[in-house]
C-alpha cells in the first residue's frame, strides 16, 4: 500500500537548515497496524505528515497504492487524502463552534462520492450517541478524540493515521481510544500511529523506531492470516471527479454546505460581521439615495421641459432700461398682436403661436386673497404648453376678440382660494375687475425657482387693455412643427419682424430668439452631470465599504488559519477554500446591500417628505445598487480568499 524510497525533508529555520528526514525507505502493506516511535525531533511527525499528504517531500519517491504521489498536484492530493486517508490529531483539531455531528460530517462536504456511513452511526459507534449536538468545549478530551476518530472514518478510508492519539488524554480515555483503534484495525483497516506510548506500540503489528530523521529499527510485521472485512476500499486512489448528474448533485450539496458554513461563521462573529456590513450598507444606501435624487431631478426637468413646450422658440425685442431700442427713422423694436398674427400666417413650419404678456397681481375670492402671476395669452398657448384644463376649458378666440373677463387658474391658486372646491363658474377679482373661472389647469409641478401652478391665465387682449395697461406684447411663442425647422423658423421670424418694423436686416440688435430646445438640452445635461456626480459619491462609499470587507476578511483568514488546515486535512481542495471565503464575503456584502437598499429607500422617502425634493426610486436603481454590492463582495473578497486557499495544510495546522 505504501512504498517510500529515499525520502528527504529539510526545513529552513531562519538561516539554519534542519534535515527532518534523511533518506527514509520503508514499506507498509495493506491491513498492517504500524507504530512509529522515537524521541522528540526524530522526524516521526514529519514522516506522518508526508505519508498523509499534508506535506511534500523534498526528494525521494512515495508511492501510494502503486501511484507516485509526486506526480499529483495539490487538488489531486486533496481528493486522494479525502478518499484514502483518515486523520486523528493529538490536538483533536475540531472546529470550535461546530457540534460533534457537524465536525464528523465535515469531510462529506468535500467527498467525491456518496457516503456509506452516516455521522450518527459513527458517533453511536464511538459511544457519543447522546452528545451529537454538543460543541467541542462541552466535551472531555477523550470525547473530543472519539469525535476526531469518527470524523476520520466518515469517508471509509483505507488508512487511518493518528498522531499521538493518546498524548493529551488520561489513562482511562487512552484505553478507550486504543480499544477503538484496535477494533478498527480488526475490520481490515490499515492503521499508522505516531506515539511515545509503549502501550500503543504493544497493540501494533509492527514498530518503527526513528532517530535524527532516519528509521533505525523495524520490528518487522507479525504475519497474521486474516481477511480484510472492509471490501471495496483496497487500492482506491482514483482522483477523478464524477461527471454528469452526480457532479451536479455534489456541487449543489457542496454549495449548500458552504452557505451553511458561511452563515455559522458569520453568526459566530456578529459584531465583526455587522461592522463589515456597515460600509457596504452605507455605500448602497448612498447610491440609492443619490440615484433617486438624480432620477427625481431628471423627472423634474422633464416636467419643466414639458411645461415649456416642445420645439419652442420665443421671439422677444432687444430691451434695455428705457423699454425699447431706438433704431433710427422712428423704428423701435416692440412686438404687437399683429406681429404674432403675421408670424402665424407668413412663416412656414410654425404650428402654434401665442403672444404673451405677464405681470404680478392680487387675486381675491370672497374673503381670501393671493399674490400670483398673471399671464395674458392666446388660445394656442394651451397646445404649446400642454395646458389642457383638468376641469372646465381654456378660453377661445372669440373671448380674445371681445376682451372677455374669463380666466383659467393654476393648482396653487385653486388651493389658496377655493379649498378644493370645483372653481369652474366661480368668480374671482383680479385687482379691481371680476373674472369668471372657466378652467382649472393641470398640475405642472414646481421647482425652487418657479411654481408653474401659481398663475392665472386670461385672454391677452383683456390683460393688455383691462388689467396691465400694456400696448405691446412681451414675447411671441412659436411652436415649430418639427425640430429640423427650428433654424429656419428662427431666421425667418426675425427677418419678418425686421421687415415689419423697418429695421435694417444687417442689424442684429433689434430682435432676439430664445431657443428653448437649447435651454432644455442644457437643463438635461446639467441634470445628468449632477446624477453622475452624486452616483460617484455613492460609488466611493461602496469602495470604502469594499475595502472594509477585504480588511475584515484578511483578519478572518489569519484568525482561522488552523480551521483552513483542518478543512484541507479532511479533503478540501483550493477551490473549496476559495469559494468558502468568497461566499462569506458575498453574504456580508449582499446582506449589507439588502439592508442598504431598505435604508436608501427610507432616506429617499424622508428627503421627499421633509425637504420637498423630487426623488424617484426605480427598479433599475435597486438592481444597480444590489449588483454593485454583490460585486464588491466578490472583488474585495478575492484576495483574502486566494490567500486562504494557498495555505499548505501542514503550515496552516501548525499556525499559532
Amino acid at each position: 500500500m505504501i512504498e517510500l524510497s529515499g525520502i528527504e525533508k529539510t526545513y529552513e529555520m531562519g538561516h539554519v537548515q534542519v534535515r527532518a528526514l534523511r533518506g527514509v525507505t520503508l514499506r507498509i502493506d495493506d491491513g498492517e497496524f504500524v507504530a512509529i516511535m522515537g524521541p522528540s525531533g526524530s522526524g516521526k511527525s514529519t514522516l506522518m505528515h508526508i505519508l498523509g499528504l499534508l506535506d511534500a517531500a523534498d526528494g525521494g519517491s512515495y508511492r501510494l497504492n502503486g501511484r507516485e504521489v509526486r506526480d499529483l498536484d495539490e487538488d489531486e492530493r486533496a481528493v486522494l487524502r479525502a478518499q484514502t486517508i483518515g486523520f486523528v490529531f493529538q490536538q483533536f483539531n475540531l472546529l470550535p463552534r461546530v457540534s460533534a455531528h457537524g465536525n464528523v460530517a465535515l469531510p462529506l462536504i468535500y467527498a467525491t462520492g456518496s457516503a456509506t456511513v452516516t455521522p450518527d452511526t459513527l458517533l453511536d459507534r464511538v459511544g457519543l450517541g447522546d452528545r451529537k449536538q454538543h460543541a467541542p468545549n462541552e466535551l472531555s478530551g477523550g470525547q473530543q478524540q472519539r469525535v476526531a476518530i469518527a470524523r476520520a472514518m466518515i469517508n471509509s478510508p483505507t488508512i487511518l493515521m493518528a498522531d499521538e492519539p493518546t498524548g493529551n488524554l488520561d489513562s482511562s480515555s487512552s484505553e478507550e481510544i486504543l480499544r477503538i483503534l484496535k477494533e478498527l484495525h480488526d475490520t481490515g483497516l490499515t492503521v499508522i500511529v505516531v506515539t511515545h506510548d509503549p502501550d500503543v506500540a504493544r497493540i501494533a503489528d509492527r514498530t518503527l523506531t526513528m532517530k535524527d530523521g532516519a528509521v533505525l529499527g523495524d520490528t518487522g510485521p507479525r504475519v497474521r492470516a486474516r481477511q480484510n472485512t472492509a471490501p471495496g476500499r483496497n487500492g482506491r486512489t482514483d482522483t477523478r471527479r464524477p461527471g454528469g448528474m452526480a457532479r451536479l448533485f455534489l456541487r449543489l450539496k457542496e454549495g449548500h454546505a458552504l452557505l451553511t458554513q458561511a452563515a455559522r461563521s458569520l453568526a459566530a462573529n456578529k459584531t465583526r460581521t455587522a461592522l463589515s456590513m456597515l460600509g457596504v450598507l452605507i455605500g448602497v444606501a448612498a447610491v440609492i439615495a443619490v440615484m433617486a435624487l438624480g432620477a427625481g431631478a431628471r423627472e423634474a426637468v422633464r416636467k419643466r421641459i414639458e411645461s415649456m413646450g416642445a420645439n419652442l422658440l420665443v421671439l422677444m425685442p432687444q430691451r434695455h432700461q428705457s423699454g425699447g431700442v431706438s433704431l433710427g427713422a422712428g423704428a423701435v423694436s416692440r412686438l404687437t398682436l399683429e406681429d404674432a398674427h403675421a408670424v402665424r400666417m407668413k412663416v412656414d413650419g410654425v404650428e402654434h403661436v401665442s403672444a404673451n404678456v405677464r405681470g404680478s397681481v392680487q387675486v381675491t375670492s370672497e374673503n381670501k386673497n393671493w399674490r400670483t402671476t398673471l399671464r395674458g395669452a392666446e388660445p394656442e398657448y394651451e397646445q404649446i404648453h400642454s395646458m389642457q384644463p383638468q376641469a372646465g376649458r381654456f378660453f377661445t378666440q372669440e373671448e380674445i376678440d371681445s376682451r372677455a373677463r374669463v380666466a383659467v387658474i393654476g393648482m396653487t391658486v385653486w388651493e389658496e382660494l377655493f379649498d378644493g372646491v370645483n372653481p369652474v363658474g366661480k368668480t374671482i377679482r383680479i385687482n379691481r375687475d371680476s373674472f369668471t373661472v372657466v378652467g382649472l389647469l393641470p398640475d405642472k409641478g414646481s421647482s425652487s425657482f418657479h411654481d408653474e401652478n401659481d398663475q392665472v391665465i386670461i385672454p391677452v387682449t383683456t390683460a393688455m387693455r383691462r388689467v396691465l395697461g400694456e400696448e405691446y406684447v412681451r414675447e411671441i411663442e412659436m411652436q415649430v412643427a418639427s425640430p429640423e425647422y427650428l433654424d429656419y423658423v428662427e431666421l425667418a421670424s426675425v427677418r419678418l419682424m425686421k421687415s415689419r418694423h423697418r429695421v435694417d436686416q444687417s442689424n442684429s440688435d433689434a430682435f432676439r430668439i430664445r431657443n428653448m430646445a437649447d435651454l432644455q438640452s442644457m437643463m438635461t445635461s446639467t441634470s445628468e452631470t449632477l446624477s453622475v456626480l452624486l452616483t460617484g459619491i455613492g460609488a466611493i462609499s461602496l469602495l470604502v465599504g469594499g475595502i472594509g470587507i477585504m480588511n475584515i476578511m484578511l483578519v478572518s483568514v489569519t484568525e482561522r488559519t488552523r480551521e483552513i488546515g483542518i478543512r484541507k486535512a479532511v479533503g478540501a481542495r483550493r477551490w473549496n477554500i476559495l469559494v468558502q471565503f468568497l461566499v462569506e464575503s458575498l453574504v456580508v456584502s449582499v446582506l449589507g446591500g439588502l439592508t442598504g437598499m431598505a435604508l436608501g429607500i427610507t432616506a429617499s422617502i424622508i428627503m421627499s417628505r421633509l425637504a420637498g425634493w423630487a426623488v424617484a426610486v426605480t427598479p433599475l436603481t435597486l438592481l444597480v445598487a444590489f449588483t454593485f454590492s454583490a460585486l464588491i463582495g466578490i472583488v474585495f473578497g478575492m484576495w483574502p480568499a486566494q490567500k486562504a486557499s494557498a495555505l499548505q495544510p501542514i503550515d496552516a495546522l501548525r499556525y499559532e
